[in-house]
């Protein structure tokens, strides 16, 4: 539920907290009994807890395509990233991938923990996407190809200039937001979207990741995972791996920040992407993620910690994105809050700061011409809270009674 520290700092996290807490346990009650509906949605929340919960906002039919098209691109992903496999063995898997998906029969091991879990019991995935309606499995067995290719692309190519960094976030990610609009369409609820807005959604996501992720991709054993291109950070250092280093962090920070500004390109697009969806489980759906990334950009903007340990949002306002999430107003709003914090953190003496600022002048240029931001209440940039001692102390109390009920052995679990 997040630590006591951090409820005591933002103790209106508490409720929202709660609700995510609550979600998350009806999320696992409703696992479907049949056994390969069941092993793929139970693994759905052993890989990705956050988008398991995501994933509720959708209706049964395309929660269930939806869940089958991430497993698949998962095992895909899994196959790529596993530095063990020699690259003579994962090319031909990544390339046939959208095949196997076919073969019930069908399992490469590979991957660790529940990775390799789901690897290894491949043919539920397989047994759950022959029961998906034709022009679902028409829109997952295009993108894996696409996508298995690329990814065996890149397996003996170094992202070098900022176009291959962009085409390698195409491949694994731009291809993701293609196919779920390909989903979303073949459900019936929304109009096809343009393939660059699609592909900007997936973007702005893996440049993202990328991003925060820099420390756990470089130390990966047995071999370092590259993803940020040498066109960047060949500017700062000689080798990928001296950005880690103490003696490089002026010129870690500035590289950071260079590829937090490439990020930033994306979020035009994104926003249009957004503004055009009906659905509102839909919008809910890909708002959410957006919103988290434009929040985890703002966090480690200008942030040596990313060379140092994990940078991520706190839980708390994790679980306000999620309950609070509801309309473009909401969304314009965090994007205009995150990139307040954002804009705040660039200095003058950074070498990319006119650009940088330039990026996100444009982006609260939107927010604010959508005419939106006066109709929603921020919960990014608080103000001083009005809680005392005494209502957290309350807070808590509150939520020992319900766990107690909830559990009646939960003190000596």
């Amino acid at each position: 539920m997040g630590s006591l520290g951090a409820l005591m700092k933002h103790p209106d996290d508490f409720y929202p907290l709660l609700k995510l807490k609550m979600a998350a346990r009806n999320a696992e009650k409703q696992i479907p009994s049949e056994p390969h509906w069941g092993f793929c949605f139970s693994m759905l929340h052993k890989v990705s807890r956050s988008f398991a919960l995501v994933i509720q906002q959708l209706d049964t039919e395309l929660r269930n395509a939806v869940c089958i098209f991430y497993l698949v691109l998962r095992a895909l992903d899994t196959v790529e990233d596993d530095t063990s496999v020699a690259a003579d063995v994962k090319v031909p898997i990544l390339i046939d991938f959208y095949r196997h998906i076919y073969d019930r029969d069908w399992h490469f091991s590979c991957g660790t923990k529940e990775y390799k879990v789901l690897m290894d019991q491949f043919h539920h995935v397989s047994a759950a996407f022959l029961e998906l309606e034709k022009g679902y499995q028409e829109a997952i067995e295009d993108i894996t190809l696409r996508m298995g290719a690329g990814m065996a692309k890149f397996i003996c190519k170094e992202v070098e200039t900022v176009d291959d960094y962009d085409e390698y976030c195409h491949y694994v990610a731009g291809l993701v937001g293609l196919g779920l609009s390909k989903l979303f369409h073949a459900y019936g609820s929304e109009d096809l979207a343009p393939e660059s807005l699609s592909n900007s959604m997936g973007l702005f996501l893996q440049k993202t990741n990328i991003i925060r992720d820099y420390l756990e991709d470089i130390n990966e054993i047995p071999k370092s995972r590259m993803f940020w291109p040498r066109q960047i950070w060949g500017k700062y250092v000689k080798k990928l791996e001296d950005l880690k280093d103490e003696e490089n962090s002026v010129k870690a920070v500035q590289c950071l920040n260079d590829m937090v500004t490439n990020a930033l390109l994306h979020v035009d697009d994104c926003l249009k992407y957004m503004s055009a969806l009906r659905d509102p489980a839909i919008f809910r759906f890909c708002a959410i993620p957006q919103i988290m990334a434009i929040g985890t950009l703002a966090l480690c903007y200008n942030n040596i910690k990313v060379f140092r340990g994990v940078v991520k949002m706190r839980r708390g306002l994790t679980a306000k994105v999620i309950d609070r999430t509801k309309s473009m107003a909401d969304v314009y709003g965090a994007f205009y809050d995150f990139s307040c914090i954002l804009k705040a953190k660039v200095g003058k003496n950074d070498p990319n700061a006119q650009k940088t600022m330039s990026r996100l002048d444009s982006i609260l240029k939107t927010c604010r011409d959508s005419g939106v931001l006066n109709k929603r209440k921020s919960y990014i940039i608080e103000n001083q809270s009005d809680y005392t001692p005494f209502v957290v102390v309350l807070l808590f109390i509150i939520l020992a009674i319900f766990l107690v009920n909830l559990n009646p052995n939960w003190p000596n679990n």
